[in-house]
């Protein structure tokens, strides 16, 4: 749960939304708590001018800060950028004491600029090397500006707000801010890169700053190259890092790996000075102007941030250190100063963000008096230029007043110049001060200057300032018994909670008994307020503390110090009897009414000016004077308790603010440690004061030791109790969260999957609805296809017609003709022959009704099984339905190429197989006519035997064509082999055709000639044999037809000498015959449905 902790107070809120939130700022007018707490919670701050400390932190199991990496003011001053480590960028107003989170860029920035054109716009440069610009007030993206290999280190905004120069370790980039388009890129070689390059103020220059310490000023508008900064002096040169100009752009500094400073004059282009920085300054991070309204823009003020992360503020022309801001503690990684010179805006490394006031700072607040010697620097003369240009910083104060180098120096001055008596060394103190001077300042004033009091208190407790020692302490990290020290002590400052667990924690890590006794909290809080900012010296005031002021507390630990309280009803008894009587009438021991003033040190009743004043005074004098303060408050508040008369009451009185003045306290402490008998005075008790050793710190064991020994075990052992259920708490609410999360994965899946099911539902009911579109369309086509078919089938048909009536006509014709040569020898039979041939003749349209519907319903059937295989073939080539439509375009016109192919071989079948009938009839006729009834018996056996290889022709041609149906199935690929392999078949089947015809003649003339010898009939077989080979040569042109008529031979069994029952035995046959073909084709339609090929046929046997 992000918020945002200032030093006053914490701002808890659910979530940082995009609105306007307030922010507690102190001293900006809003939300400062007046209390006397609310003082001693920020006096810290307020020495050190930090007006608001700003952490982003997220609370919840597992809680962090989020980092600041960057800020940057707008050109008023007044509202401040700052851009997060998660990509997040604040808006903070400094007047209207508010602040808006103005956009998440989920990626972390690394520079922030405000467009000074469009106040409301600004710039920041992201982790992915490009730039965007955002609104502050719509929140919107602006413009997005790529061209960047490599992090964008700087921005630069021109003082016209209309160009911007963006700036990386390959290159820079020059921007206009009205399209958001590149107009230049500086390029630079692999081996040197680019420092820095930023318009120069109140011009149209650019510096550009190189990796190789070369600084180059170029002219805006033709971008020409006008001057290069000479090298410098020799004995003076370092590698140039961080740059810095003044506001009217007159002079240029900069620093690096060094404690040097480089001041150079733009306008002379020489090196005027070289400052150099205290030894303790290694290397120079930063460095920035200090804007003032009244300077004309030659800004005097320099800020340098060191690589310790304290940043000095330094005076150019007289090389004096001003004051500086940020500590080791608590260093600081970035600053920035808004331009109108109020502000300083710092990040810290541990990622917060500071806000300090300039005029608070420059006021010389919270710094030692100064000493009374100048600064004289000893160092010899030196001939060289570098030396003569070089000017060291110095201070009449020392940078930390608790590290003093030139008091120390004074001191042995003093030490030289006067023969000190032994009480004076008694009395002096560290920092040249004088304990017994201060004694007497404190009896006229009552108390120390406020704000040298700090530095008072560090002198008379004589801190040794041990860091490392400290260090060591502070490595081993929070004390089991201060880990949930939030839980009792409800702090809403966490700067101030987190200084007060380490302190607690360096305290126990120190002796055991600090991490068992209960009241430690209370004794430290108060100093942890006033040095929050500097641990260390926290940490060593409450240390010797409790090594000299609380003597013997621990001796009857856990009970209270009954040794020290009874001292202190000693002594008032002594100096108040009556009172005395009066609190032990009502049963009110000395841990009623003194230990709860001394286990908090007076905080609960007194206000933090009275505490502080107290102090002053128990630091000052013997430990003893501390437990006179004691008596004496509750004998100055003599009058109230009289008046108490439960024990309810006087609890509420020792443990809350009264009516009293502090300095009749003081004065009455200060009679009772001088009226005071000496064999019931404290001091007599006590020890003098010992302040803590150097290097490291006493061993402070004064205390039961097996007492808290056993405590400690118990606590620990508690704690890994407390350890144990909280990890299996832990894990149970894990366990609970995964089974939700799983409970919730497993509903979202199950939805998931009906929306899949109710989408395929839909999807396959268009699929059906397509399907049956599809399926009405191909049937629409296919009855197209039928209606076509039997159009063509009717002309196919008519045109068959009128070929058959042509050749009955012929036929009538020859029958006439021979019928006028047998009226000579047969005029007795005429009438029989013409009813004979009538019959003959109907029974042959029969036939041909017959042999059509049979060519219709194999045309059925070869389309239901071309139907068939074509589903089949679309079923498996549903992806590639153009290539499909392809192949069916080149079946059907392959199918009608061969049906013209089968028509026309019908039709010369046709004619061959006519001329052929005829033949036979003729000389069947001829034969019957001089032939008796045996004859005729044997001429019936051959035409049953013609029948019959009608049937084989039949079965065959019908396997042919299924076979060739096939075949065109399997072959679309290879058509044109195809066409070669059916004109080879073709060809052999004419000649297999014309084989058998010139078998079947030569039968025939075999047959006629038999039949001459035995009835002599020699006059009509010579007409035959000279008409045999008109016919044979008309065979030979007759191609090869795939189709059989039925009735090819149906007139010849006309004669003249046929019987009645010859006709109805002829008929009989012709009906087995029909029947027979009915089944033939109701086995081929079987035989398709289901599937399966038909009986192959060698090629061999196929006849025409």
């Amino acid at each position: 749960m992000p918020g945002w902790i200032t030093e006053v107070e914490q701002v808890h809120r659910e979530a940082v939304t995009p609105a306007c939130s307030e922010m507690l700022l102190p001293g900006l007018g809003k939300g400062l708590d007046n209390s006397p707490h609310s003082k001693h919670g920020c006096l810290a701050c307020f020495l050190h001018r930090v007006i608001v400390n700003i952490i982003h932190s997220v609370k919840g199991y597992h809680s962090k800060t989020i980092r600041f990496l960057n800020v940057a003011f707008d050109v008023s001053g007044d509202s401040l950028l700052a851009g997060d480590q998660q990509g997040n960028i604040y808006v903070f107003d400094l007047n209207g004491n508010r602040f808006s989170l103005v956009q998440r860029t989920m990626q972390a920035c690394t520079a922030l600029a405000f467009n000074l054109r469009r106040k409301t716009e600004f710039l920041v440069a992201l982790a992915d090397n490009s730039i965007k610009c955002f609104d502050t007030e719509t929140k919107e993206l602006v413009s997005w500006m790529r061209g960047h290999d490599s992090a964008v280190s700087s921005i630069s905004i021109h003082g016209s707000g209309r160009y911007a120069i963006t700036t990386s370790t390959d290159t820079a980039q020059l921007w206009d801010l009205d399209t958001f388009q590149r107009k230049r890129k500086l390029n630079v070689r692999q081996s040197v890169g680019i420092q820095k390059v930023f318009f120069l103020p109140l011009s149209n220059t650019i510096i550009s700053c190189f990796k190789d310490n070369s600084v180059f000023a170029w002219e805006f508008d033709t971008l020409h190259c006008k001057y290069r900064l000479p090298t410098p002096v020799e004995g003076s040169v370092l590698l140039y890092k961080v740059f810095a100009v003044t506001r009217d752009g007159r002079i240029f500094v900069a620093g690096g790996k060094s404690n040097h400073l480089h001041l150079w004059c733009l306008e002379s282009r020489q090196l005027i000075r070289i400052i150099q920085m205290p030894a303790k300054v290694r290397a120079v991070r930063h460095l920035e102007f200090l804007p003032d309204s009244f300077d004309g823009g030659s800004n005097q003020v320099l800020g340098v941030l060191s690589q310790d992360n304290i940043m000095r503020f330094i005076h150019i022309e007289t090389c004096k250190l001003l004051f500086d801001i940020g500590s080791h503690e608590e260093g600081i990684s970035t600053a920035a100063i808004s331009p109108n010179g109020r502000y300083i805006a710092s990040v810290m490394e541990n990622g917060s963000l500071n806000l300090y006031s300039v005029q608070a700072l420059t006021q010389e607040e919270n710094k030692p008096p100064p000493p009374t010697f100048k600064v004289v620097d000893n160092g010899s003369k030196s001939t060289t230029e570098a030396n003569k240009l070089t000017m060291r910083v110095t201070s009449g104060r020392p940078e930390h007043p608790w590290k003093s180098k030139a008091s120390k120096i004074q001191t042995r001055l003093l030490k030289l110049q006067t023969n000190t008596s032994l009480e004076n060394k008694e009395n002096e103190l560290p920092g040249g001060l004088n304990k017994k001077r201060l004694r007497a300042l404190l009896k006229g004033f009552g108390e120390y200057p406020a704000k040298y009091r700090m530095f008072v208190w560090r002198s008379l407790l004589q801190l040794p300032e041990n860091h490392l020692a400290f260090s060591s302490l502070i490595d081993k990290g929070t004390h089991s018994a201060f880990v949930n020290i939030q839980n009792e002590y409800p702090i809403k400052s966490r700067k101030l909670l987190r200084v007060l667990q380490r302190t607690l924690s360096a305290l126990a890590h120190w002796s055991a008994i600090f991490a068992e006794t209960p009241y430690i909290p209370l004794l430290a809080f108060p100093f942890v307020k006033l040095f929050q900012n500097n641990q260390l010296i926290c940490f060593e005031v409450v240390a010797t503390v409790v090594v000299n002021f609380c003597q013997h507390w621990f001796e009857y630990f856990p009970n209270p110090p009954v040794n020290v309280l009874s001292m202190m009803e000693n002594v008032l008894a002594h100096h108040d009897k009556e009172l005395l009587q009066h609190l032990i009438k009502y049963s009110v021991t000395s841990q009623v009414y003194a230990w709860p003033l001394l286990e908090t040190l007076f905080s609960e009743v007194l206000t933090r000016e009275e505490w502080l004043k107290v102090f002053d005074n128990i630091f000052s004098n013997h430990p003893s004077y501390f437990l006179m303060v004691a008596v004496a408050y509750i004998i100055c508040s003599r009058a109230p308790l009289l008046h108490c008369n439960q024990t309810a009451d006087f609890e509420y009185f020792f443990h809350h603010r009264n009516n009293l003045d502090i300095n009749v306290v003081i004065k009455e402490a200060y009679h009772l440690m001088e009226a005071t008998p000496l064999d019931i005075h404290p001091q007599r008790m006590l020890d003098d004061f010992i302040p803590l050793t150097k290097g490291q710190y006493p061993v402070f064991n004064k205390y039961p030791e097996f007492i808290v020994d056993y405590q400690t075990q118990e606590r620990e052992r508690i704690r890994q109790d407390e350890i144990e259920y909280l990890r299996e708490r832990q894990l149970a609410h894990e366990l609970e969260a995964k089974a939700q999360e799983r409970k919730a994965e497993e509903e979202a899946w199950y939805r998931k999957q009906e929306l899949f099911r109710e989408a395929e539902e839909q999807r396959r009911k268009i699929l059906l609805e397509e399907e049956e579109k599809l399926a009405e369309q191909r049937q629409r086509l296919a009855a197209a296809r039928r209606e076509l078919k039997v159009k063509e089938l009717q002309f196919l048909d008519a045109s068959r017609r009128r070929f058959l009536k042509y050749q009955q006509d012929q036929h009538q014709m020859e029958l006439k003709r021979l019928d006028d040569e047998i009226a000579r020898k047969a005029s007795m039979r005429e009438q029989e022959t013409a009813a004979a041939l009538q019959d003959v003749e109907v029974r042959r349209l029969e036939l041909e009704s017959q042999r059509q519907l049979f060519e219709q319903h194999l045309t059925k059937d070869r389309e239901a099984v071309t139907k068939e295989m074509r589903e089949k073939v679309d079923a498996h080539r549903r992806k590639v339905d153009r290539e499909d439509h392809l192949v069916q375009r080149l079946m059907e016109i392959e199918r009608e190429e061969n049906q013209k192919a089968q028509i026309v071989s019908e039709e010369n079948i046709a004619k061959a197989e006519q001329k052929c009938v005829g033949t036979d009839w003729r000389l069947q006729a001829l034969h019957k006519l001089r032939r008796d009834d045996w004859d005729r018996e044997k001429h019936y056996e051959e035409i049953a035997k013609l029948l019959h290889d009608n049937r084989v022709k039949e079965a065959e041609l019908l396997n042919a064509m299924r076979d060739a149906e096939e075949k065109k199935w399997e072959e679309v690929i290879q058509k044109k082999a195809q066409l070669e392999e059916k004109q080879k078949a073709a060809a052999a089947a004419d000649e297999h055709r014309k084989q058998f015809l010139e078998d079947e003649i030569n039968e025939a003339l075999e047959l006629t000639e038999k039949l001459r010898r035995e009835d002599g009939c020699f006059e009509r077989l010579r007409d035959l044999q000279a008409r045999c080979p008109d016919r044979g040569a008309e065979l030979q042109q007759v191609p090869r037809s795939g189709n059989i008529c039925l009735n090819d031979l149906s007139a010849s069994g006309s004669s003249s000498h046929m019987s009645l029952d010859r006709r109805e035995e002829l008929a009989c046959q012709e009906r087995e015959l029909m029947a027979e073909v009915r089944r033939l084709r109701q086995k081929l339609s079987a035989q398709a449905r289901a599937g399966r090929p038909p009986t192959r046929f060698q090629a061999t046997k196929w006849t025409p």
